[in-house]
C-alpha cells in the first residue's frame, strides 16, 4: 500500500505542477491586459489631441489644389486661419452710422479682449494669437462693409500656429479664442442699439465647431455604445456577472488600440481625424463583444459536456479560434484595402481600424479565456451543468422542446429552393433603387446635423456679399501671362468682378497701382465666386477656371488652381476614383480568405455573392430613407465606400460563424441536416452578435455630423440584414439547395473526434 500510495502522489505530481502553472499564466494574463488597460485608458482621452480634421491635409500631394497651396505660402508666409465676424441688421434694414461705428469699433478693440479657457485660466488676449504685421505687431483686422449696406465683415486673421498648437492640458486654444470672439461681438450687437446679429465663421469658425461636434466622442459616444452593449448583454447571457466580464474585455481591447493609435498619430506615422476616432471605438467595442459571444456560446456548450472548466475553454478556444481568426482577417484585409485610396483621412482609417481590429481579437482569445476560467458561477443564476448527450455530441439540441432556431432551420431545409429565390428577388428590388443614391458631396453647410454658428455665418455671409467672399479661388501663374491668365479666368461664368493679382499690400483699393508681388517668376492671382464657395455651382465654376487657365498660351503645366473650392472639388474627384479601385480589391481579398477558410471554391463564392447583394440592398434602402425620410442633402463620395468596406468585411462575418461550424456538421451529418444544425447551432449567438454590432454602429448617430449619421445607418441596417436574411434564409437555404456541390472542391470529411464518436454512438456488432 505505502508502494501504492508513493506512486499515485508521483503520478499526480506533474499534474498539479502543470495546474500551478496554468493557473499562473492565466494570473499574468489578466495582469498584463490590466496594465495595458492603466496604459491605454488615458490615450483614448488625448487622441482629440492628435487629430486633424484640415480637409487639404487629408489630399495627396499630387492633388492640384494642394501645389497650389503650397505654392501660395510662398507669398504669405503668416500662416492665417482667418475667422469671419459677419454682422447684420434686423429686418433688412440698412446700418446705421451707430451700428458701423460699433463694429469698426469692435474691430479695433478686439485685439485687447481677454481669452479665458473652459476652466476659467487666463489664456492672454485675442491679440496674442493674431499673425504678426508690419513691426511685429498684430495684423491689422479689416471692416468690410456690404454692398446692400445691411452686413460688415469683420476678417479676423489669427495664427494657425498659435491656435493650433496643443497646450500643457492637452488641448489647442482655438475653441477658447474664437468664444472670445464671439463674446466680444455679441457685446457689441448688444450696445448699438439698432438690434441685429452676428455671426463667427471662416475656417476659424468651422473648425471649432467641427471640434465642438466631435468632442463627444470620448464620451458621449462611448457611453451610448458600452450602454447599449451592456443592455443586449443582460438580455442574452440572463446573468449578473457574465456581461460585465465580456464588456471589460471590449474596454481593454479599446484602451490597447487607443494607446497604439495614439503614439502612431503623435508620432506623424498615420492621420487621425474624427471621423476615424468614432469608428475605431465602435469597430473595437462592436468587434471584440462578438468575438466574446462567439467563445462564450461555445464555451457554454462545451461545459454542458465536461466537467472541467479548463478543458471546455481549451475546446471552445480551439473551436472558434478559425472563424474569429477569418472574421478578423476579412475586416483587417478590407480595411488595409483603403490604404490604396489616393485620400489621406481614407489611408490613416485604414490601419486605425485595423489596430482596433487586432486588439479586439487577442483580447477576445487571451483576456477573455483567463477571466472565463474563473468557473461556471460567471453563468449565475442560469449555470450549465453536464447533462446527458441526446443524439451524440453534435445533437442540435438537448432540450425535449425544440427551439426557435431549430424550427428555422428546419423549415429552411424543407423549402430551400423557394426561400432563397425569394429572398433574392426581395433584395433585388431594394438593390434597383441603389442609382438613386447621392453621393456627388455635399456643401459645408451641410455638414452639420444641428444649427451651428458658423454655418449660420456662412449663410449670411452669402446672402450680403459675393458667394465666395473670402474664400477666393487662387491661381498661380508665371508672371509672363498673368495678364492672360486674369482676362481668361475673368470671363468664366460664375467669377464675381475682375480677378486681382496679389501686391506687397494685397488685394482690392489699398492695392491699387502697385506692382504685382512676384515670386520666383510667378504671382497669385485671386478670383472671387458668385456662388457660395461649398456650392455645386461655385465646384462647376472652378472646373471651368481650370480648363480656362490651363487653356493659356505659355501655361504648360505651369498655372495651378487652388483655394477652398478647389480643395473639395480634389477631394470628390478622388473619392470617386477609390470606389472603383478599392472596392474590385476588397472583393478579391476576401474571396482569396474566405477560399482558404472553408476550403471551398462555390461556397467562398456564394458567402461574397450574397453579402454584396446584400450591401447593395442596404445602400438601397437607405438611399430611399435619406431622400425621402430624412431628407438629406446628399452623401460624400466616401460613403458608400466606407460602407462597403465595412458591410463586406463585418457582414461576411456572420456566414463565416455559420458556414466553419456547418462545415464541421456537414462533415458529420451531410449537406441538409448539417447545414440544418449548423443553422440551429449558431443561431442565437449571430443573432446577439449582429444585434450588438448593429447598435454599436448606431451609436455613431449621437454625433450630430451628417457623414457618421449616414454610415451609422447604412452598416446598422446592413449588419442586421445580413444576421436576419442573408445568413438565416439566403446562404443556408442556397448551400441546402447545392448539396454536396457547396464543399467542392474538398469535400467536408469527419474529424478523428467526431470518427471516434459515432463509434461510441453506433457500436459495430459483436461478432459470433
Amino acid at each position: 500500500m505505502p508502494q501504492h500510495s508513493q506512486t499515485q502522489t508521483d503520478q499526480s505530481s506533474p499534474g498539479r505542477r502543470r495546474a500551478v502553472l496554468r493557473g499562473v499564466g492565466l494570473v499574468l494574463v489578466v495582469v498584463a491586459w490590466l496594465a495595458i488597460a492603466g496604459l491605454g485608458g488615458p490615450a483614448i482621452g488625448s487622441l482629440s489631441t492628435v487629430q486633424s480634421n484640415d480637409q487639404e491635409s487629408f489630399l495627396p500631394a499630387g492633388a492640384e489644389s494642394v501645389a497650389a497651396t503650397e505654392a501660395a505660402r510662398a507669398f504669405d508666409d503668416s500662416g492665417q486661419l482667418p475667422g469671419f465676424v459677419v454682422f447684420t441688421t434686423a429686418d433688412g434694414a440698412s446700418g446705421t452710422p451707430q451700428q458701423l461705428a460699433a463694429w469698426q469699433s469692435f474691430a479695433a478693440g478686439l485685439a485687447g479682449q481677454p481669452v479665458t479657457s473652459a476652466k476659467g485660466t487666463d489664456m492672454g488676449t485675442v491679440g496674442d494669437f493674431l499673425v504678426a504685421g508690419p513691426g511685429g505687431q498684430a495684423a491689422p483686422i479689416p471692416v468690410i462693409p456690404s454692398q446692400d449696406g445691411q452686413a460688415a465683415l469683420v476678417i479676423v486673421p489669427l495664427s494657425e500656429e498659435k491656435v493650433t498648437t496643443v497646450g500643457a492640458d492637452g488641448k489647442d486654444p482655438l475653441a477658447d479664442v474664437v468664444d472670445a470672439i464671439r463674446t466680444s461681438a455679441e457685446a457689441t450687437v448688444a450696445d448699438a442699439g439698432a438690434g441685429g446679429e452676428v455671426h463667427i465663421t471662416g475656417p476659424a469658425g468651422l473648425i471649432a465647431d467641427l471640434g465642438a461636434a466631435f468632442a463627444g466622442i470620448d464620451g458621449l459616444l462611448l457611453l451610448v455604445a458600452l450602454s447599449a452593449v451592456l443592455i443586449i448583454l443582460f438580455l442574452v447571457y440572463r446573468a449578473v456577472v457574465l456581461p460585465f466580464v465580456v464588456l471589460f474585455t471590449s474596454i481593454s481591447a479599446l484602451a490597447a488600440a487607443g494607446g497604439v493609435v495614439y503614439l502612431l498619430a503623435k508620432n506623424g506615422v498615420l492621420a487621425l481625424n474624427g471621423q476615424s476616432q468614432g469608428i475605431l471605438f465602435i469597430l473595437v467595442v462592436g468587434a471584440a463583444t462578438d468575438y466574446g459571444l462567439l467563445l462564450v456560446s461555445r464555451y457554454r456548450e462545451e461545459l454542458t459536456k465536461v466537467d472541467s472548466t479548463w478543458v471546455a475553454i481549451k475546446r471552445a478556444w480551439r473551436a472558434c479560434l478559425e472563424p474569429i481568426a477569418a472574421s478578423a482577417g476579412t475586416v483587417i484585409i478590407g480595411l488595409l484595402c483603403l490604404l490604396l485610396s489616393d485620400l489621406n483621412s481614407n489611408k490613416g482609417l485604414g490601419p486605425v481600424g485595423a489596430i482596433g481590429i487586432a486588439c479586439a481579437f487577442v483580447a477576445a482569445l487571451t483576456l477573455l479565456p483567463a477571466l472565463l476560467m474563473a468557473g461556471r458561477w460567471l453563468f449565475w443564476p442560469r449555470i450549465p451543468r453536464v447533462v446527458e448527450q441526446v443524439g451524440g455530441t453534435h445533437a442540435v439540441s438537448h432540450r425535449a422542446k425544440p427551439g426557435i432556431w431549430e424550427k428555422i432551420a428546419v423549415f429552411v431545409v424543407r423549402r430551400p429552393r423557394k426561400i432563397w429565390i425569394v429572398t433574392v428577388i426581395v433584395l433585388g428590388v431594394a438593390c434597383a433603387f441603389v442609382p438613386t443614391f447621392k453621393a456627388s458631396g455635399t456643401a459645408q453647410t451641410d455638414v452639420f446635423l444641428t444649427d451651428v454658428d458658423s454655418i449660420a455665418g456662412q449663410d449670411a455671409l452669402s446672402e450680403h456679399f459675393p458667394g465666395g467672399s473670402g474664400n477666393p479661388v487662387v491661381i498661380i501663374a508665371p508672371e509672363a501671362i498673368a495678364a492672360d491668365v486674369v482676362s481668361a479666368v475673368g470671363g468664366v461664368d460664375g467669377i464675381s468682378g475682375e480677378p486681382q493679382i496679389l501686391t506687397a499690400a494685397g488685394t482690392g483699393p489699398q492695392a491699387a497701382g502697385a506692382p504685382p508681388l512676384v515670386v520666383d517668376g510667378k504671382v497669385q492671382i485671386q478670383a472671387t465666386l458668385s456662388a457660395a464657395a461649398d456650392s455645386e455651382e461655385a465646384e462647376a465654376t472652378v472646373r471651368a477656371v481650370r480648363t480656362a487657365a490651363h487653356a493659356v498660351p505659355g501655361a504648360d503645366g505651369q498655372v495651378l488652381v487652388g483655394g477652398t473650392t478647389a480643395i473639395q472639388v480634389d477631394t470628390n474627384d478622388t473619392s470617386s476614383r477609390d470606389l472603383t479601385v478599392i472596392i474590385p480589391v476588397v472583393l478579391v481579398a476576401i474571396l482569396f480568405v474566405l477560399i482558404l477558410l472553408l476550403r471551398s471554391l462555390i461556397a467562398a463564392l456564394l458567402l461574397v455573392t450574397a453579402t454584396v447583394l446584400s450591401f447593395g440592398a442596404a445602400l438601397g434602402v437607405s438611399a430611399l430613407m435619406f431622400n425621402h425620410v430624412f431628407d438629406f442633402p446628399g452623401s460624400d463620395p466616401a460613403v458608400p465606400l466606407f460602407a462597403f468596406v465595412f458591410l463586406v468585411a463585418l457582414g461576411v462575418d456572420y456566414s463565416i460563424f455559420l458556414m466553419t461550424r456547418a462545415r464541421e456538421e456537414v462533415a458529420f451529418h451531410g449537406p441538409h441536416d448539417g447545414m440544418m444544425r449548423g443553422l440551429a447551432v449558431t443561431g442565437g449567438v449571430i443573432t446577439s452578435a449582429g444585434i450588438v454590432l448593429a447598435a454599436t454602429f448606431a451609436a455613431l448617430a449621437v454625433i450630430p455630423i451628417l457623414f457618421l449619421a449616414q454610415i451609422a445607418f447604412i452598416v446598422a441596417f446592413g449588419v442586421l440584414l445580413d444576421t436576419f436574411v442573408v445568413r438565416t434564409l439566403l446562404v443556408p437555404a442556397a448551400a441546402i439547395d447545392m448539396g454536396w456541390f457547396t464543399w467542392w472542391p474538398i469535400r467536408p470529411k469527419p474529424t478523428k473526434h467526431q470518427l471516434e464518436q459515432r463509434s461510441v454512438d453506433h457500436p459495430a456488432p459483436a461478432l459470433k
